[in-house]
């Protein structure tokens, strides 16, 4: 079944989100209306001898029906189709062989304004669901296990307009393992008191060479599968990692997401679970060498 005009357009906004987050100043807006971005792209040298910027305009119909159109700004001097022809047949390779499932995410109703009159009260804090339950269906009592907690980590906070945001993270490799570190986290009375606690996981099945994935919103409407789809887009795995909002009492509209996303991927980059763009441009740079060098050793 084909996607909605509005699915199609929430996808878009929350893989530009998730960008954003990824490439920060790198990521340019050119024309938001005609949705045309632009990515700075260089050899991450201290004085950069190299740089890139790629345009890409999302039609309508991105991603379900409509490829990206894209256009490189800049020309390296040499010739590259054939470099991009076969990084391409990596990808489709790679995709060809994996079978990752679409993520099961609690359908929302449509995001609700947060300008309501009480969100003006700053020591407003909404009667909240907790969040645990809902892996209740998962861990049924056939898997009363008493498995190990995982290590938590907790990320730096960031605060705009007098709300913080937190990361928090863990390692784990079943839903019972989720379950702990959930309640773990809520007996910190700091993060129970959190206005919300966004959370999303993903564990690989090797047996079924499948994902295990989930997320909760806590209230705030879609941020529980943004933060899933960034967490897809850096293909990371075995990891939950959950983003504590203390709301300020000043409405921060769009940004919030971007904080959200922005907490989770510094977290994610901390602990190793995915290279800085610093660190992914160097190590490919460093791979490149070798097969050179490989090269010329085999040509001799």
């Amino acid at each position: 079944m084909a996607a909605s005009d509005g699915e199609t357009a929430q996808q878009q906004i929350d893989e530009i989100e998730a960008l954003s987050s990824i490439y920060g100043e790198d990521w340019c807006v050119v024309d938001e209306d005609e949705k045309i971005y632009c990515i700075k792209i260089n050899d991450c040298l201290d004085q950069p001898k190299w740089t890139l910027c790629l345009q890409v305009i999302l039609p309508p119909g991105y991603p379900t029906a409509e490829p990206p159109i894209y256009q490189l700004k800049q020309n390296l001097g040499e010739s590259i189709l054939y470099l991009w022809v076969e990084k391409i047949r990596e990808v489709l390779i790679e995709k060809a062989q994996s079978s990752d499932p679409e993520p099961h995410i609690k359908k929302t109703s449509e995001e609700v304004d947060e300008d309501d009159g009480d969100d003006f009260i700053l020591d407003y804090q909404p009667i909240q669901e907790d969040p645990v339950k809902m892996l209740n269906y998962i861990t049924s009592e056939s898997q009363e296990v008493d498995e190990e907690l995982p290590s938590i980590h907790h990320g730096n906070p960031i605060t705009d307009r007098r709300s913080t945001f937190q990361a928090h993270l863990a390692p784990v490799v079943t839903p019972r393992q989720v379950k702990r570190v959930l309640e773990k986290l809520y007996e910190n009375k700091k993060i129970a008191s959190a206005t919300h606690n966004i959370y999303a996981y993903r564990i690989y099945c090797e047996d079924k060479q499948t994902f295990l994935q989930d997320c909760e919103d806590d209230g705030e409407t879609a941020a529980g599968g943004r933060l899933l789809h960034l967490m897809q887009i850096l293909n990371v795995h075995n990891v939950l990692v959950v983003v504590s909002r203390w709301y300020g009492g000043i409405l921060l509209g769009p940004d919030r997401f971007k904080h959200i996303n922005n907490c989770a991927r510094n977290v994610l980059v901390e602990y190793n679970y995915v290279h800085s763009v610093e660190e992914s441009s160097k190590q490919a740079g460093k791979s490149k060498k070798i097969r050179k060098d490989n090269k010329k050793r085999l040509e001799h």
